[in-house]
């Protein structure tokens, strides 16, 4: 799964160790953005248990499938394009 967490004030991009890896941008409003694939939902506890320890305000948490899988999703038997597939194949 893809989040974009975005906190109060700027962080330095050599942070991201600290934040499993993933991206950190500045924003112009003052703000950070921290965005990338989180693995689990332990994974994502723990990304914001960081966020509660360096004492950050969290503004907003928003989620995304992760590139690729909703190519893979549309792969799946029964979607959309599986049917299309399946009609070349067998038209």
């Amino acid at each position: 799964m893809h989040y974009a967490l975005r906190v109060q004030g700027h962080l330095d991009p050599s942070w991201s160790d600290r934040f499993g890896g993933l991206r950190i941008e500045q924003q112009e409003a003052g703000t950070t953005l921290l965005s990338g694939s989180v693995p689990d939902q332990a994974a994502l506890h723990g990304l914001l248990l960081q966020i509660v320890r360096l004492g950050l305000v969290l503004l907003s948490l928003e989620t995304s499938e992760a590139k690729g899988a909703e190519e893979a999703a549309d792969k799946r038997p029964g979607s959309a394009l599986d049917a299309e597939s399946r009609g070349q194949i067998e038209g």
